[in-house]
């Protein structure tokens, strides 16, 4: 697989500025991750991450309250937000970004359709969570999901 130019703008711009990266992935399964580390040097500035599936993992590996998991659920704002912030804080990295939602077929509910995605970035100031709704096949949402995260990524970190 070649670079994907979003992964080679984020190993510029994190090394120029000797930032660290972690990632917390649900929807998307590992795909960040694999993205980014498919970059030749990217150990210099990526730590690592994790592929939160279950709600049980993101509770206990990334510090999602429960109480987010039984109010709003995992597809949601707040879940999103979380588990940014217990990357970033577990991993001890500047940055992390994580996403949450439904790749699908199925899976969807009524207020929760397949192509729902949050996407968080967590750094120094804080998290900011977007919003997607993508419109496509299971492969076509997961890739559409890291590309984005990708790119909130670099617009927090870098401007």
């Amino acid at each position: 697989m070649a670079e994907h130019p979003l992964a080679r703008e984020v190993y510029r711009s994190f090394t120029a500025r000797r930032l660290t990266l972690a990632t917390a992935e649900s929807c998307t399964g590992g795909l960040i991750g694999h993205l980014v580390t498919s970059v030749p040097g990217s150990s210099e500035y990526y730590v690592g991450g994790v592929i939160a599936y279950s709600n049980r993992v993101k509770q206990e590996f990334l510090g999602v309250p429960e109480a987010v998991l039984r109010t709003v659920g995992a597809v949601s704002r707040e879940c999103a937000e979380a588990i940014a912030r217990g990357a970033r804080e577990r991993f001890g990295t500047d940055y992390a970004v994580a996403t949450t939602g439904i790749a699908g077929p199925g899976g969807a509910t009524p207020t929760k359709p397949v192509g729902l995605v949050y996407v968080a970035c967590a750094g120094p100031d804080g998290v900011i969570v977007e919003e997607h709704r993508f419109g496509g096949t299971r492969w076509e949402n997961i890739e559409q999901a890291a590309e984005a995260a990708l790119r909130l990524l670099l617009r927090v970190a870098v401007g």
